[in-house]
């Protein structure tokens, strides 16, 4: 509920600082007092727009600061904020905050973390819930009165919510399949080409590395088989330098004995035969390796031709070519199997739809049955509230299947008849007023008991009435508020006896200067301002009389 409502320069308002506790409050004063200001600079700080004509002649900028506190932080507000990323400690207040300047651009903050002013607008019904002369949203929108009816009947709206989402979930994703069967029947006799042609190819991960390769060897080979055909007569033959070799040493083995030197030089010798053996051995395996066979090298590059051929046709890299072929596979196997496919979907999709229609409908049956209870806890509060001639509908509707939503198959709005005979309309569009207040009045007792806005605001609902009818308007505000918060800007005596806190609004001037103050009330203080309430500029001791039997008899 609302707690603290600070105020600083908004036109005739210089600082105020309101302290607000549950229950029912009253706020009165004379016409013109600045009752209107109040409420401007509240639909400030929940988000209205910025009107530099708020801030106070003379200054820079205008601020109000609203404060809130709840036992649990509600719902709706706890996910707002949690998109906005913006952290409120649980049991910590929430304080919202705006600043106009004179210029007209504004600021806005939550538990002064800089936040846009959207954001307020979206917890503001949550918080502060506002019915005055010229409603035109609350209660009078249409738009927000299935909710209060799925509200007072207890119906399984969200499981109508869940079985709707599931079964659009459901039509998506067969919608999509049918599209992409669609697709690929289109594409089947290129998917069977590319397929064939890869069959052929037969492509192997890591085939393009290998080939490379090996042409590569061969492409040297072909640069030195000169150097080692040369190469390789020196090692070969009879004459050749490693025939000479062994020969030496076959006849240096023979002398060896008769000198140690003649042996080191016969075992240095063994060694150099070794070495050269070791070289002819590389020499032919270099030979063999870079062997070039001018056939072999040209299917090399032919098959190098046509796999890189392949890789760019489908746009991917030669090792991915076998992937692609598995690809394809699929997609053709898709197309053969996609009917049974298809015929699980569509009964998914079926069975789900059927699901959300037997909830949608339990839940239009509860709502039918529960609009009677409604209209007739409506009617049981218009008599006392002067207006026993008007009559009160709950219209329930179906809608078109191409209309379902996910608040179900019907259409909800409160409509009323003023006169005898008169056909039933919107609230907006027939009542006055007055009227439209008492009326609003009437359904918030009847929906008491559903929940709402952390703070209720009524301006001025009992215009144009007094006695009985001001006495009801005061003893209903009174009940509403229990448990709650309900503030009431009131004309009404009757009315403003029943608060639980009161709240006087004044003007004052000096010199050319014009301020608007509001005091909290003490006993004394609110006996005076009903007198005066009652018996107008001059309070009489019978008008402090009267005060008195009023805040007595509540």
């Amino acid at each position: 509920m609302l707690t603290r409502l600070s105020i600083r320069n908004v036109v005739l308002i210089e600082a105020l600082d309101l302290d607000f506790a549950g229950g029912l409050g009253v706020l009165t004063g004379e016409t013109g007092a600045g009752k209107s200001i109040l409420l401007d600079a509240l639909g400030l700080v929940l988000g209205d727009r910025a009107d530099s004509g708020l801030v106070r002649a003379g200054e820079d900028q205008a601020s109000v600061t609203a404060s809130f506190e709840f036992t649990r932080l509600p719902d709706v507000v706890k996910a707002a904020l949690a998109e906005a990323e913006v952290d409120v400690e649980p049991g910590e207040p929430l304080i919202l905050k705006r600043r106009v300047k004179a210029d007209g651009g504004s600021k806005a903050f939550i538990n002064d973390q800089p936040v846009g002013v959207a954001l307020l607008r979206e917890l503001a019904p949550a918080l502060v819930e506002l019915h005055g002369q010229h409603d035109d949203r609350g209660l009078v929108n249409p738009r927000g009165h299935r909710a209060l009816l799925d509200r007072y009947c207890g119906g399984d709206a969200a499981g109508v919510d869940l079985a709707w989402r599931e079964w659009r979930t459901r039509v998506e994703a067969l919608a999509a399949a049918h599209a992409a069967l669609d697709q690929a029947a289109a594409d089947r006799d290129l998917i069977v080409a590319h397929l064939a042609e890869l069959a052929a190819l037969e492509p192997a991960e890591g085939e393009e590395e290998e080939l490379a390769s090996a042409r590569a060897d061969m492409q040297k080979g072909e640069r030195l088989s000169g150097d080692l055909a040369e190469l390789q007569h020196l090692w070969a033959g009879s004459d050749s330098a490693l025939a000479a070799l062994r020969g030496a040493a076959r006849r240096l083995d023979r002398i060896a004995p008769e000198h140690p030197l003649l042996a080191e030089a016969l075992a240095a010798l063994d060694r150099a035969v070794i070495e050269a053996s070791e070289a002819e051995d590389r020499l032919a395996r270099a030979a063999e390796a870079l062997s070039h066979d001018p056939a072999m090298l040209d299917r090399i590059e032919t098959r190098l031709f046509d796999l890189r051929a392949a890789a760019r046709k489908h746009h991917c890299t030669v090792d991915e070519l076998p992937a692609k072929m598995r690809s394809l596979r699929a997609a053709l196997d898709a197309i053969e199997g996609g009917d049974a496919d298809l015929a699980a979907l569509e009964a998914a999709a079926a069975k789900a739809g059927e699901d959300y229609r037997a909830k949608a409908e339990a839940l239009s049956a509860t709502r039918q049955a529960a609009a009677g209870k409604l209209d007739a806890a409506v009617a049981a509060e218009l008599a006392p509230l002067k207006l026993d001639a008007a009559k009160f509908r709950t219209s329930v509707n179906p809608l078109p299947e191409d209309r379902w939503g996910p608040s179900g198959i019907d259409a909800v709005e409160f409509l009323i008849s003023t006169n005898p005979g008169a056909d039933f309309a919107p609230l907006a569009k027939i009542a006055s007023g007055g009227e439209l207040s008492r009326f609003i009045l009437a359904l918030k007792v009847a929906l008491a008991e559903q929940g709402g806005a952390a703070t209720v605001i009524f301006d001025e609902i009992d215009r144009g009435v007094g006695g009985a009818v001001a006495s009801a308007i005061g003893e209903r505000l009174a009940r509403l508020a229990s448990g709650g918060q309900l503030l009431a800007v009131t004309h009404s005596p009757q009315v403003a006896a029943r608060g639980s806190q009161h709240y006087m609004i004044a003007k004052s001037s000096e010199g050319t200067v014009t301020r608007t103050s509001v005091v909290l009330l003490d006993s004394a203080g609110r006996q005076e301002e009903i007198a005066r309430m009652l018996s107008g500029a001059e309070v009489t001791a019978e008008a402090r009389a009267q005060a008195d039997r009023l805040l007595e008899g509540v």
